[in-house]
């Protein structure tokens, strides 16, 4: 049985507090979920349970994010000694973006291609997590895996993605996962 693993986390700092995008390895886990189709289950993570979401990201056949080579795993990094990199990985925002040649955000892609939308965002995310509401932020980042997996399972079907250019003109990008 193929084990695909959706991933996303969410962090205890912003980029402007580490000293900028340089520096997301010390952004410091506040929290993760994932997704396994193994089982068909979501898995909370806060920062004590690292060790358990690194074993379970090993354990997949395959990770799928949305920026996570770039952001969680850098993220996370820190945690761990295994190189998180060399997991087989399907990114997709740096697929779409070796396609397109700019970025695009999740919101924008799933809205798109789905109608669907995220909960809120990560500024947002570190204020609960502040403010001592990490069932919030654990509920924010199930929403981004299930947007994640819901785009990833529609682009692999139909073979493309869709997006608004800045004329909000509903465009596609081909994918392929």
């Amino acid at each position: 049985m193929n084990n695909t693993v959706f991933f996303d986390l969410e962090t205890k700092y912003l980029a402007d507090e580490v000293g900028g995008w340089g520096n997301i390895h010390r952004m410091e886990l506040a929290a993760a979920v994932t997704y396994s189709t193994a089982d068909a289950a979501f898995r909370h993570f806060v920062e004590e349970q690292v060790a358990d979401l690194v074993t379970e990201l090993r354990q997949a056949d395959l990770v799928v994010g949305f920026n996570v080579l770039r952001f969680d795993y850098t993220a996370l990094q820190p945690y761990t000694n295994f190189p998180l990199q060399t997991l087989p990985t399907v990114d997709m925002l740096q697929d779409i973006y070796q396609r397109l040649g700019f970025r695009l955000s999740l919101d924008a892609v799933a809205s798109a291609t789905l109608g669907a939308t995220k909960s809120a965002d990560g500024v947002r995310a570190v204020q609960w997590y502040r403010q001592g509401e990490i069932d919030k932020v654990l509920a924010y980042c199930q929403r981004d895996v299930e947007v994640t997996r819901d785009v990833y399972n529609f682009g692999k079907r139909q073979g493309f993605v869709r997006y608004h250019d800045r004329r909000y003109r509903l465009r596609q990008v081909p994918v392929r996962w």
